[in-house]
């Protein structure tokens, strides 16, 4: 491949440094990067109406014919207005460009163009605002548009794309062999980028975008099923099957689920293999997926290895502390808490007893990953809500043993589709049985009218002994109309909540206040907590029976879902209310779903079919490459083949060493290793 492909992205005719560093703000760093920045949509210019059939402030296509161009005006704040009048034979209009003089000057008095844009204006005078454009007599009517920044605009986009296509042109590059794109019935790469930018027809883009996606997939399947071959390391943590759960069994204060039970059993066999367990564990809200944690670190104990637990918020860790302590130390299983709250002499004091074996399980945050925190003979690391770790804490805790087992878990139930993509290289569990004496959280969703009904029925929940959460999505006052947390605990208990015990709770207080609240709520000393998403994973309080979420509309689906899972833990029935104001359609369907189904797995492919695979996990770091091309469409009919076909290519060449398979290595190898600019 031409290797201006790989130069800096400046390099490349009509870009330069100004317009490099915009690009780069993007995550192109190379002509390369750029021809893979594909279109987020496409203007059909070849339906277009007459100017007196143009609605105001809807986006349309007229035909138009510049009359004249007036020179472009500045005005206030370096504000460069730009105006040409035109004509579509029968009624005249302004062209107004704002900011963008280059566009304004590719505009030729008498010639006709197709312009996309929002019309403006009355009777006497109307305007098309900053309009999108084409060459009446142009062959390609079908134009992309772009995820863009400030400082591109489309057109010079466009152009660049232009540019580097033509570079790649240059040589007959392929990334698949023949075989598997016939197997598969995909269509050739530089057909399908040609026309996945700048489409033949609608069949074309398609069809080019299917092929992409397949190979955006199967690069990123590659990449994980090798990772898996690789982290199936030998360990010196390998462990024997004849010890004994029994003891365990018996002190826990319920009988464990049939899914709990397998999920132990598995992970159990992988620790006594010989080689490196790398699972993940995932099941819905109150599956029990703690339990099953607590068993693999009882089996680790009697092995002689020590366990490791690392949770993303110190709220987390102290739940799971607990939770911990309760099921092993009866045991006579030794176990600690270390987060950034810990004292230093507290810390001294843990670093020497985990160096010296005396700690067998140690629960925190990244504080058990500091450099000055070493372990006698580390054997399990377990991560919960992964995703919300960084790729090097993830690798951090791992170093600490000898290829040490990991298990990962998740309350954030995914999609077997997207599981196989986003954690190819783990093996999966998943508990979907939720254990004897859990029923359903009753959901309802209301408007703001109803506020007071439901703060009624708040009360008449707390008057019967209960407690209540109520979760708002700022923090600080604004101009929004979203309830700031602070400003809500402050009115509620003056108003709705007054004369109950109520309290704040966010991710901006310091960690022993936060620390302080949470157990305060616990002991029943708080009867209502007002509180940000800080309470959506891990906190336990059986006594809490109702929710109420302000703003709903904010959150995700499987957010929700992981919120009402703070209620419904112990004995009580309960409920979580859901208000909004929001009218939009796509706001009334999650609240249906929402209100009409407790199976997470159900919600998450909901959500991932609502919101594609790329905001899956919100601003979530899971490490692994972004998907540009493909989404929940596109897993959902592409994984299986794109499993098989990875598969089948390391069956048959293990290193991808073979000719016809380096260059989809080469690419692999690129996504994997570096996905933004440095």
């Amino acid at each position: 491949m031409a290797t201006e492909l790989f130069s800096e992205i400046e390099y490349l005719k009509g870009v330069g440094k100004v317009r490099g560093e915009n690009y780069r703000r993007l995550g192109i760093c190379t002509p390369y990067d750029l021809i893979y920045h594909i279109p987020r949509s496409y203007l059909d210019f070849r339906t277009h109406i007459p100017i007196s059939q143009a609605e105001n402030d809807k986006p349309c296509v007229l035909k138009l014919t510049i009359i004249k161009k007036i020179p472009p005006s500045r005005i206030r704040n370096k504000l460069v207005i730009c105006k040409a009048s035109a004509t579509d034979g029968i009624d005249n209009i302004t062209i107004v460009i704002y900011n963008n003089v280059y566009s304004f000057n590719a505009l030729i008095e008498n010639e006709t163009y197709y312009m996309y844009g929002k019309v403006t204006g009355g009777f006497i005078q109307r305007e098309i605002q900053s309009p999108v454009y084409v060459k009446a007599d142009s062959p390609a009517m079908i134009q992309p548009l772009y995820r863009l920044t400030q400082g591109l605009a489309v057109n010079s986009v466009r152009a660049n794309i232009r540019q580097a296509l033509d570079i790649m042109n240059k040589s007959s590059f392929e990334t698949l062999p023949q075989d598997i794109m016939e197997r598969y019935g995909l269509s050739p790469l530089m057909w399908s980028l040609e026309n996945i930018h700048f489409p033949e027809s609608s069949s074309a883009s398609e069809s080019a975008r299917r092929r992409i996606a397949f190979e955006e997939l199967l690069k990123l399947q590659l990449g994980m099923l090798m990772l898996k071959i690789r982290r199936k390391d030998l360990t010196s943590a390998v462990m024997k099957k004849d010890i004994s759960m029994a003891d365990f069994y018996k002190t826990l204060p319920f009988e464990l689920t049939q899914g709990q039970s397998d999920a132990v059993n598995e992970i159990i066999a992988d620790m006594c293999s010989g080689t490196s367990m790398n699972r993940l564990l995932q099941g819905d809200v109150g599956s029990g997926k703690t339990a099953v944690a607590a068993a693999a670190c009882y089996f680790s104990a009697k092995n002689g290895f020590q366990s490791a637990v690392m949770a993303p918020t110190g709220i987390l860790a102290i739940q799971h502390y607990h939770t911990f302590s309760l099921f092993l130390e009866p045991l006579g299983i030794k176990t600690a808490l270390l987060t950034g709250a810990t004292s230093a002499k507290q810390k001294s004091e843990i670093r020497e007893k985990l160096l010296n074996g005396e700690i067998q399980v140690i629960t925190g945050t990244h504080a058990i990953i500091q450099k000055d925190v070493e372990y006698k003979s580390l054997g399990l690391v377990i991560t919960d809500e992964q995703h919300r770790f960084g790729v090097a804490q993830r690798a951090a805790l791992a170093q600490k043993g000898d290829s040490p087992h990991r298990l990962i878990m998740s309350a954030t139930p995914i999609p077997r589709t997207l599981a196989l993509n986003m954690f190819g290289d783990l093996d999966v569990t998943s508990i979907h049985q939720l254990p004897k004496g859990r029923s359903p959280v009753k959901t309802y969703a209301v408007t703001g009218r109803k506020r007071e009904g439901a703060f009624g029925f708040v009360r008449a929940r707390l008057d019967e002994g209960r407690q209540a959460y109520i979760v708002c999505p700022m923090i600080e006052e604004s101009e929004s109309e979203l309830f700031a947390v602070k400003t809500y605990a402050e009115n509620a208990s003056r108003t709705t909540l007054k004369g109950y015990t109520t309290a704040l709770l966010h991710g901006k207080m310091k960690q022993s206040e936060k620390e302080d609240v949470m157990k305060r709520f616990s002991d029943g000393k708080i009867q209502a907590l007002i509180c940000t998403t800080v309470v959506e994973v891990g906190v336990d309080v059986p006594n809490a029976a109702v929710m109420v979420i302000e703003n709903a509309e904010r959150f995700g689906l499987s957010q929700l879902h992981q919120l009402r899972g703070r209620v419904g833990r112990g004995k009580f029935e309960s409920t979580c209310i859901l208000i909004t104001d929001n009218k939009n359609e796509d706001c009334i369907r999650r609240m249906k779903i929402i209100s009409s189904t407790a199976d997470g797995f159900r919600i998450a492919q909901a959500d991932l079919d609502m919101r594609g695979p790329g905001d899956f996990f919100g601003n979530a770091q899971h490490g692994l490459p972004p998907l540009k091309v493909a989404d929940a469409s596109d897993i959902a009919e592409l994984s299986e083949d794109v499993r098989k076909c990875a598969e089948e290519l390391l069956h048959n060449d293990p290193n991808l060493d073979n000719p016809e398979h380096r260059a989809i290595k080469a690419d692999m190898l690129r996504l994997f290793s570096k996905n933004i600019c440095s």
